[in-house]
Formats: structure tokens, sequence, C-alpha cells
């Protein structure tokens, strides 16, 4: 089928043909067989790169263009949903029947707001759990939708992802009966299942429009699932980065998925000698230039320093340590192909896209504490090999798996190559989860009985496939739960939610999260610090990344607890009664001192060397703890504990900017982070009338601020200068660019 066939305006399909799609793939044609673009309800599983992708744009486009339609977008991370945001952002071209241009919003972020600006838009980009909040602060734009498209349906699967991704789509089809729903995955081996659920029609195929050839390698020869094989040279003992070279001599790039971050990074540290042997002159001073971008792109660590040691061979390492700003260099590095070999932990499969010629396995099996090691599943295999052969540059794709013995060999073709992946279960039925989703479905009014609870649960996937009776006690149990908690109060048959319990289910958290801070604002501790709300954050379930308190770290982290016992708002368990929930209540208060490490201003390779939480941890814990703070300062104001608010609001600043007391007016500053405010600061500015009355010759001369940075504090702060001044700056940005230029060159 040609694009020029489609059901849709002519300025859409001009763009489409104009962008290069002129003939549509397999599955896109059966999409639109199956009736995508007349409304239909579908799930369409194929492989990565197999176009899902355009189906859902075209029908957004048809939505809005021809029946004045609005479109939401469902990502399951922040990463994905920014990239289909720039996917969707060349259909602004498009005219709507009212004279403007279709407008394309982003919202992934801010859990306590209704975002009613959205509504401008003609399509919205979310993650899951940004529509689950906006879905409780009952954003009256929702209402508009006429098109819902669910990215990655299979991480319905996803304990941690998949309750949120299956109560939105829930809700969504409450709240819009009459919406068309695209569910999209590369892999659902019970699409039927998944289809009749959601009441769509089932689309699976498994074109691809690279080949893809799996195999398992042994020794220097690759089997392959096609029964052909492939004889390697040895040029290296570690089988992985063998076939890495192997790969690369032959004009491709290799994604290497190792089983840990300690992994990977050895890894693309044994690779990247002997990869940057087989490098050109030209491509090494390329590299060379990207690895300075990656060491002027944050504070300078060991990681950044490793890192960009790596990238001059070629070579990097892709994982959740990772600060967000060296993961994108390093996706963009390899997508454009200055990078050969990237070795990550397997979170990427799940993520952005970045495809390769080769995909290696390096470990089939994972770690985890308590448990041991354990063989990956079907569908996270899928998931990798589904990265192997870049569209329009490769004609195959190759995935290998490694074996050591023949036996190794017939078990990984018999388990994975060979295998189907599991059937996907909801994961909804659990009390940790529900509860939270119980107390939403009051709170913002979805429901108003006891009754109505069960029917809207009775509408989810877990009630599809196992039965309502199996969640109706556990509902039941929440519900005694949040009444005890004074979150839901009832009348009779009427149940609805209480201050307390409204203002939980719009702030995001748990309400077992509340429940802690709660008692530890009204309890508080017999002398109150940072310390002590650092610490009460941290007690919740809401607080991650969970930080482990090492075995070495134990007497160094029980000695302090010794001393600021009276500091903290909770109790520890007794160390001999529950050795395990005393570890545990050590870790928090480590991730408490983490915290404090930073507001305190100690550098990040500080905090790697003293309590191993990498930068990309570091990112996220603050995050957390950001959002955590601003909940217990909005539950402090509830509650009439005003006093506190100052010091919480000031906590709050200080965690986002990693800064003491003295420095928070200067971090305010746009382009002032905290080294530079800092240095700022030690040289005597530490006002803002300070830089007011400074020159931008002073404040360009100290380290890392420069000119254009010391023109935007003075625009800020409201200072003047003169046109002498101003030519001045002209000169020195001139000269600035000039010496880039010729370094670069």
């Amino acid at each position: 089928m040609r694009c020029e066939e489609l059901d849709l305006p002519d300025q859409a399909r001009k763009l489409l043909i104009n962008s290069g799609i002129t003939e549509l793939f397999p599955p896109q044609v059966e999409a639109i067989r199956a009736g995508a673009l007349k409304g239909r309800n579908l799930l369409l599983a194929s492989p990565t790169a197999s176009g899902k992708t355009l189906i859902a744009e075209i029908c957004a486009v048809k939505h809005i263009l021809e029946n004045d339609g609005k479109v939401l977008y469902l990502s399951p991370l922040r990463a994905l949903a920014n990239e289909k945001y720039e996917e969707f952002k060349k259909y602004e071209a498009l005219v709507k029947s009212d004279g403007g241009r279709i407008r394309v919003g982003i919202s992934t972020g801010d859990y306590d707001s209704s975002d009613p600006w959205l509504g401008r838009y003609d399509i919205i980009v979310t993650t899951n759990e940004k529509c689950d909040s906006l879905l409780r602060h009952r954003s009256p734009w929702i209402d508009e939708i006429t098109l819902i498209v669910a990215d990655e349906i299979h991480l319905l699967n996803d304990l941690d992802r998949g309750p949120t991704l299956e109560i939105v789509l829930t809700r969504l089809r409450q709240v819009n009966p009459d919406a068309q729903l695209l569910a999209l995955s590369a892999t659902v081996s019970n699409a039927e299942d998944i289809a009749e659920w959601l009441n769509a029609i089932p689309i699976t195929m498994n074109w691809r429009p690279v080949k893809l050839r799996e195999g398992v390698l042994m020794g220097t020869e690759i089997q392959f699932k096609d029964g052909g094989s492939i004889k390697i040279k040895r040029r290296i003992a570690h089988p992985a980065i063998n076939l890495a070279l192997h790969a690369i001599q032959q004009g491709g790039q290799v994604l290497i998925f190792a089983s840990t971050r300690r992994n990977a990074v050895n890894l693309a540290k044994k690779a990247a000698p002997k990869i940057g042997e087989l490098l050109s002159k030209a491509a090494k001073r390329s590299l060379e230039k990207l690895a300075n971008e990656i060491l002027a792109a944050n504070e300078r660590t060991r990681i950044s320093d490793l890192l960009a040691d790596l990238v001059r061979n070629g070579v990097a390492f892709h994982h959740a340590g990772l600060s967000p700003s060296h993961r994108r260099i390093i996706e963009d590095a390899f997508r454009d192909g200055r990078i050969k070999a990237l070795t990550a932990t397997p979170t990427l499969a799940f993520g952005v896209n970045l495809p390769a010629r080769m995909v290696i396995i390096s470990d089939y099996r994972r770690y985890e504490p308590g448990y041991g090691y354990y063989p990956i599943s079907v569908l996270e295999y899928k998931q990798m090999v589904g990265r192997a052969g870049r569209p329009r540059y490769d004609e195959v794709g190759e995935s290998v798996l490694i074996a050591k013995t023949e036996e190794e060999r017939d078990y990984l073709f018999a388990s994975f190559v060979l295998a189907k992946p599991e059937r996907i279960w909801s994961k909804l039925g659990v009390e940790r989860i529900l509860r939270s989703h119980v107390l939403a479905t009051v709170a913002s009014e979805f429901a108003h009985s006891e009754r109505g609870i069960y029917d809207f649960f009775g509408r989810t996937l877990y009630a599809y496939q196992y039965d309502l009776r199996a969640i109706k006690g556990l509902i039941a149990k929440i519900l005694k739960f949040l009444y005890r908690e004074e979150m839901i109060s009832v009348d009779g048959d009427e149940i609805r939610a209480t201050r307390f319990g409204r203002r939980v289910s719009q702030l995001y958290i748990d309400p077992l999260s509340a429940i802690i801070i709660r008692d530890g604002l009204l309890k508080r501790a017999p002398r109150i610090s940072e310390i002590s709300f650092l610490h009460m954050i941290a007690h919740t379930p809401d607080m991650y990344p969970k930080i482990r308190c090492s075995h070495k770290e134990i007497d160094r982290i029980s000695l302090f607890l010794v001393e600021h016992r009276d500091e903290l708002m909770f109790e520890e368990p007794d160390e001999w009664a529950d050795s395990i929930a005393y570890e545990e209540f050590l870790g928090e208060l480590k991730t408490a001192l983490v915290l404090k490490a930073w507001i305190d201003e100690r550098s990040e390779d500080e905090i790697i060397e003293k309590f191993g939480v990498e930068p990309g941890d570091l990112y996220r814990l603050i995050s957390t703890s950001d959002w955590l703070l601003y909940a217990t300062q909005e539950l402090a104001s509830l509650l009439g504990q005003r006093d506190l608010l100052p010091r919480i609001a000031e906590l709050r600043e200080r965690v986002a900017k990693g800064v003491k007391t003295e420095l928070i007016p200067l971090v305010r500053l746009e382009g002032i982070g905290r080294v530079r405010a800092r240095i700022m600061f030690n040289a005597g500015f530490r006002t803002l009338e300070d830089l007011r009355k400074a020159s931008i010759e002073e404040l360009s001369r100290l380290p890392s601020i420069g000119m254009r940075i010391a023109k935007r504090i003075k625009e800020q702060v409201g200072g003047t200068f003169s046109k002498e001044e101003w030519r001045r700056i002209s000169k020195a940005k001139d000269a600035e660019q000039q010496a880039l230029t010729e370094y670069y060159e």
C-alpha cells in the first residue's frame, strides 16, 4: 500500500511523502485494513522499527484534521516520551479546520497539577504516571480526548510500571468510552487475551524491516536459528569483546548487554584498547571532541573521567548511574555512529531506541539479593534482541548469546532463541500497589460507594484474568485501613475522601508515606534538624532508589544513629529481634546522610567515594526527595504545623540545588548552579545587591563565569552597563567563538 492511497487529508499525505515515507510496511498495511483510520481499537504487536508509531501518527492527524479531536500518547518513560514528542513535532506544519496549526505538548513531571494549559494542545504526550496524576486532578480537557495511544503495552507485565498503566487505561476507558484506543508493543504472546480486555482487534506480525538472525556463540563459531553459522577470528580471550571486534571490523556497531552496572563498566574498560586500535585518525579526532563534551557537561567526577577516556576509543557504557546529560550525549553519539561499542544494563532494552548491527547478551542470568542467580525471562531476551539491525543501514541484524559448553548452547537455543515470550499477566493484586489506586478512585470521585469501587476494579485486566473475587477481599482490607487512618469517611453506603485523603491522592504519594509523614510531623523528634526531615522522607515507601547499607558501613552508620537518635522522628527496630528491619533502617539513615552531604556542598566525587552513590542515582534521589519534601510541606500546612513550614521550604530548596543556606539567593539565578554560586560567594559577591553593583568585567574574571554568564547575571539582577561595555562584551564573545572554532578544527 502506498502513502497516496491513505484516507487522509491531502496536506497530511504530502507531508508523509516529503519526509520519505512513500510505501507502508506490512504491519502498517494490516493495521489500516483492520480499521485504524476508521476508529477501530487495535492492539498492534510487531518488532522494533516495524512502523507502529507511524500508525499512531496518521490516526492522530486524521482525528485532529477531520474531527477536531484531541490525542493522548502514553509512554512508560520520560526519555521515550521526549522521543515521541520530537517525532510528533513535524505535524505542527499541518493546518486545522479553524485555520490554526496542530499543536504538540508534553508533560512528564509535577504530579500535583491538573495542567489546564495542556487543553490548548491537539497532541499531548505524557508518561503513564503523569496521566494517572492528571486523572486524579480531574483535568477537564481529558474529556475531549478522542484517541488514546498506549505505547509499550507489554509493560502491563512489569511489577513496578504495569499496575499504573492498567489503572490509567481502565480509567480513560471509563471517562472516554467512545475514544479510539491503539495499544502498541514489540512483544505480546497473549495478544488475543489483552485485546479482548481492551475491546480491540489484535494484529501480531513478526515482520521486520531488517532481517534478524538469532544465534549462540561457542568458542569461535556462531550457530544461528536459521541453520547457518559463522566462524570468527580469535583476537582476544573474552568472547563478547571478540565478537564486538568482529562486528566492528565488518563496519557495524555493537550493543553488549551486561547483567550489572559493574559488569557493563568492566566490559567497556576491557574492550576500549582493542576497539581503539581499529579507529581512523579522523574518527579519533571526532571522539576527542565528544570526550571534552562529556567532561564539560557536568561536575567532573571519576565516572565522567572514565567515560571520557573510554569514548576516546569509540566505547561507552550506559546505565542508570549515569547523569541524564551524559546519557543523552552517549545516546546521540551512538546513533550517529561515532561510538562503535556500547555496553549497557538490560534497562536500555526497555528504554530509548538505540539499534546496532549486532546485539551481544554477555550474561543471561540476573542476581537478586536473597534469591541468588536466575535466568532472565524470554520477554526480556526478546526486548534485547529487538535492538539488532539498524533500518536503512543494515540488511541483517544479529543477536548472539554466549555458551561455554555444548550443553549450555542447547539450553540457550531451547530456552531463549526458540522459545516464545511469557504471557502477560496483571500485577495489580498487591496491597502495596493497590492502596494508592483505591484511595484515588474515591478521592477523585470516580466511585462513591463500595459497590462503585468494585465496579471500577471489575473493569481492570486483573479482574478479567483472575475474576474480581480474587481482589475483592484485598480492596475491603484497604478500605478499612484508609478509614482507620482517616483518609476516607463512611455515611451509610456513601464513601467520601476526607481533606487529608484527597490531598494525599493529589500529591501522588503512597497513603502509607502520608501516614509516616503525618505521624512524624505531629509527634516530632526531641531535637528537630535537617536530619529529622531527611530521614523521615527516607523512611517512606516512596523513597527511591533505596540505598543499601553495606556490611562495612554498618558500624559507622550505627554510631551516627547513637549520636543523633534524638533528631529522628522514628525509633529504630531492635537490632537483635529483627536484623533485616534494622539494616533497612540504617539504609534509610544512609540515604539521609547522602542528602546531607549534598546540601553541605560535598562534590559528586566525594559522595561517590564515601557512599558509593553514582550521579544518576543521586539525580533520582534528589528528584524524589524534592517531591517528598513538597508533599511534607503541603501536609504540614494541612495539619496546622505552620511553624515547620519555613524550615521545610528552605530544606527543599537546598536539596533541589545542593547548597548551604547562604547560597540560596545566588542559585535562584538562571544559569548559576552550586559551583558558580560558591565561586561568586567566596569572591565577595554574596547578595543580589553585590551583583547589581559589580561590573561585567569583575564577574567575567571569576572562574567558570565568563562574559556571557556575567551578562546574564547582570540582566537578571537589574544592573546596567554602558554601550562601551556592551561593545567589549560582543568583542570578547566573538574572540571566544573564534578560539573554539580554531580548537575544534
